[in-house]
Order: C-alpha cells, then sequence, then structure tokens
C-alpha cells in the first residue's frame, strides 16, 4: 500500500533534526492509538452485552484490524529509519498483510452503515436480521472480498516477474508487487470501483435515514439524528482511508517538481490518511456510544 511508502521520507531526508521530530511525532501518535484500540478491544470482550451486539462486534472488529494495520505500518517506517530494506521475497508477506488488513476496514464500516439502517429503518427486523451469527458471516464475507483481491494480485506478480526481481532490495509497500503497467491499472481503476460501490452504499443508507427523520419524533428522532451523524463521520472516514489509494500518483508528480515538498506531502498523507483514518473509529463507536463509554469509564477507574 502506498502508506507503506512512508519509509521513503526518511531516506531521501538529509535534515536529521527533522527526520528524528517527525519519527517521535510518528510513534506517539502510533502508540497512542494502538493503545486506546486494544483498551476498546478489552471492553468489547469484558461484557457480554457487547459480544452479543452486531453493531459491537462489526466495531471490536474494525479496532482489531486497524490496530494490527498500524503496527505493521508502523514497523515498515521503523525499517526506512533505519536505513533497512529486505528482499522483494519478503516484503511481499508483508504486503499481503497489509493489503488484507487496509481493505478490512472500509469493508467492515460499509457493514456498519447498512447495520444502522437496519436498526433506524426496520427497526421490527433489526433484532431478527442482526444476529450474532449472521454478523459473523458478513464478517467472513469481508474477509473474502478483502482476500481475493490480493491474492489476485500475488499470482499476476508470480506468474509476471522475473526471478532475480524476487531477490532485489526493496523498501516494503504494496507497488512492489506490481510490476506492469497494465497490472498497475488495474488496480487504480478496482481500487476506485470499490470506493465508488462504498459511497453508493453509504448515500443510499444515508437518504433512508433522513427520510426516517422527517417521520420520527421525540426519542426516535434523536436516534435517527445520531444515526445520520454516525453515518457522515462514516463518510468522512471512507474517504480518509481510500483517499491514500491515490497518494503514490500525487506523490510521483510532486517528486518530479520538487523532493523537498515531496517530503512533507508524504509524511501528511502517513498522518492524516493512515493514521488519523484509523483514530475515527474509537471516536465514532466508543466515546460516542453512551453505554460503550461508560463501560470505558468503568475499567479506566479500575472499577470504581
Amino acid at each position: 500500500m502506498d502508506r507503506n511508502r512512508s519509509s521513503d521520507l526518511i531516506q531521501i531526508d538529509s535534515d536529521h533534526r527533522g527526520v528524528r521530530m517527525r519519527m517521535a511525532i510518528v510513534q506517539v501518535l502510533v502508540c497512542f492509538f494502538i493503545y486506546i484500540d486494544i483498551f476498546m478491544l478489552f471492553t468489547f470482550f469484558s461484557k457480554q452485552a457487547f459480544r452479543g451486539n452486531a453493531r459491537y462486534i462489526l466495531f471490536a472488529h474494525t479496532l482489531l484490524m486497524d490496530t494490527i494495520l498500524l503496527i505493521l505500518t508502523d514497523l515498515v517506517v521503523l525499517l526506512g529509519y533505519s536505513y533497512v530494506v529486505l528482499p522483494v521475497g519478503r516484503c511481499v508477506v508483508l504486503c499481503i498483510l497489509m493489503g488484507i488488513t487496509a481493505k478490512n476496514t472500509p469493508y467492515t464500516i460499509t457493514a456498519m452503515c447498512l447495520e444502522r439502517y437496519v436498526a433506524i429503518c426496520m427497526p421490527l427486523r433489526h433484532a431478527s436480521i442482526s444476529t450474532t451469527g449472521r454478523t459473523m458471516a458478513v464478517i467472513a464475507v469481508v474477509w473474502a472480498f478483502s482476500s481475493v483481491r490480493v491474492i489476485v494480485d500475488l499470482i499476476i506478480f508470480t506468474a509476471l516477474a522475473p526471478p532475480e526481481y524476487f531477490a532485489k532490495p526493496t523498501s516494503c509497500y504494496y507497488q512492489v508487487m506490481l510490476v506492469t503497467e497494465w497490472h498497475n491499472l488495474m488496480y487504480v481503476i478496482f481500487n476506485q470501483m470499490d470506493f465508488g460501490i462504498i459511497m453508493v452504499i453509504i448515500l443510499f443508507c444515508y437518504t433512508k435515514i433522513m427520510l426516517a427523520a422527517q417521520t420520527a419524533s421525540g426519542e426516535n428522532k434523536q436516534s435517527v439524528s445520531k444515526g445520520r451523524r454516525t453515518l457522515l463521520f462514516h463518510g468522512l472516514q471512507l474517504i480518509l482511508c481510500m483517499a491514500e489509494l491515490w497518494g503514490p500518483y500525487i506523490s510521483a508528480v510532486v517528486l518530479e517538481q520538487s523532493p523537498h515538498l515531496y517530503l512533507h506531502i508524504r509524511f501528511f498523507s502517513f498522518v492524516a490518511f493512515t493514521i488519523v483514518s484509523r483514530a475515527l473509529s474509537p471516536l465514532i463507536y466508543g466515546l460516542r456510544d453512551k453505554k460503550f463509554c461508560l463501560a470505558l469509564k468503568y475499567y479506566m477507574s479500575c472499577k470504581v
């Protein structure tokens, strides 16, 4: 993925003080959000009420994927900071893991939007539709969709890459698997298709919830309003997640004009589109959800 090329930031910068400052910022942010995600996962597994609720199950799955992705991308950044390059054959393993976990988040968020649509627009059927078993089946489908694209890329890469390419030392980023122009173009097209389909689903859910808000009253109106704001947050999160897919192509143009500007753009895109986009999940479903927030306070106060 584009995010993994963040190690290039360090390798082209001669300002060692600036490098250390950026690395310190990245490490503080990554460690902070990993801690928050792990604490929220602990809260989820500690309460039976959360483990039996479709919304919280999907939320926990997003937290888990974001935590794994942050750990893997931070590992790549640290390798770049240490000027460590790996053979392409070894980088492929990291690329596969990061590719699958990165695609998991947008698909899971889409499932969460559909769950909110069912809860608000079809409240009488919500309990029968959003069961634990069906939620786990949705997660399995998310994993299948996330894996199939990566597996196809791996098969094409294995068939087309020359044998000596696997021993070539490189920084680990997803584009090392795209060895031909047409494969790279296919990767871009499918990513844009994903983005388009996901945004259509979110807009559909948001429109239906807006229509439901016009007929709702009292507590139902508050619930609908909260669901509408949640979908807006999800839309922002998905835009940030998908924006990092466009990053390599923008950065390539900037690099030709100004390597120094490229440095700052790469740092900004990594922080905004990789770290911050993953930080929105705890905000959307962790701190804004009253039940989950109360449970967090309970455990933060050492169960007092």
